[in-house]
């Protein structure tokens, strides 16, 4: 395929995604882990607004910072739209005159640097639609293509920590590539609800914590040892996230990783706090978790020492 078709195509179905999300869904999850889906369109969004100087000769110290922060204002999907369009002319105009562009780590062929384009769009687009439940499955030709180019760039790109590790062995073209670039085929929902349930931990919103279990749920304490508190309800479970986070000085939960199977879930995480006497404390531990048509049901935690 034509190196321009491919690129001007990722950006078309990256750009159809952008324009579906609803005004609720831009604080969601998404298979990023640190993105929401506000996150994931402002890091495109940078990428396509930088695509016009680079291509165009200019340097990054020349960009200065003029494109951090958020550059999606008021208008998030307009912002996005005009970025793509922007961007799709600048390579159309320059990539048949070949040369080189100033990257991060040095110069690279024109070439290349619209093909890492291309596969972001791609990559970046699944993780959109999953995450606003869109539909998500690829163009095959630009799986192909994407496929073929980045087989003999994976592991450059993994020693770099660009990419998570594989998620298994995947049998169809789409699951290998998203494979490939450390994406679980399977995310959805239930993915979905476990990065929420962590972010209310990490905000200390008891609201949102509850909102996020069922009725019925069940949260086991790790302590007194040997076998902790078994705590059943959602009045008695949200006693306990309002006296943690009302007795215990700046307490915050931070994820350290997690994964999903079925109904299930295990997060590992971090917790610190100030003590009385202005000290840092903490303790790691780990949630065996439960989920039923999207919220926690069971909630079993356990902690090192």
């Amino acid at each position: 395929m034509d190196l321009n078709t491919l690129y001007h195509r990722t950006v078309e179905s990256w750009a159809d995604h952008v324009n579906a999300v609803k005004p609720d869904q831009w604080q969601d999850p998404t298979p990023c882990t640190e993105w929401t889906v506000h996150d994931l369109v402002n890091h495109v969004t940078g990428e396509d607004r930088w695509t016009a100087p680079l291509m165009h000769g200019r340097t990054i110290e020349e960009v200065g910072d003029r494109l951090d922060g958020d550059l999606l204002g008021d208008d998030p999907i307009d912002s996005a739209l005009r970025a793509a369009q922007e961007a799709v002319l600048a390579v159309a105009e320059t990539l048949p005159g070949g040369g080189t562009v100033h990257l991060s780590y040095g110069e690279e062929r024109m070439d290349e640097y619209v093909r890492q384009l291309a596969a972001d769009h791609l990559v970046h687009g699944w993780d959109l639609a999953v995450a606003t439940g869109a539909d998500r499955r690829l163009d095959p030709a630009l799986v192909h293509e994407v496929g073929a180019w980045f087989a003999e760039r994976e592991e450059l790109y993994r020693q770099a920590g660009v990419i998570a590790p594989r998620a298994g062995a995947r049998d169809d073209p789409q699951a290998q590539l998203l494979s490939a670039f450390g994406r679980d085929p399977a995310w959805g929902p239930t993915h979905a609800a476990l990065a929420q349930f962590s972010a209310a931990f990490g905000r200390g919103d008891v609201p949102a914590i509850m909102a996020l279990m069922t009725d019925d749920c069940v949260f086991e304490a790790t302590g007194p040892a040997p076998d902790g508190i078994r705590h059943e309800g959602e009045e008695a479970v949200r006693g306990v996230w309002e006296d943690l986070f009302a007795t215990t000085a700046e307490a915050t939960f931070t994820e350290e990783e997690s994964f999903v199977h079925g109904d299930r879930g295990v997060l590992r995480w971090r917790f610190d706090w100030t003590e009385a006497d202005g000290a840092p404390g903490h303790v790691r531990g780990v949630d065996v978790l439960r989920l039923r048509d999207g919220r926690v049901c069971e909630k079993l935690s356990y902690v090192k020492g």
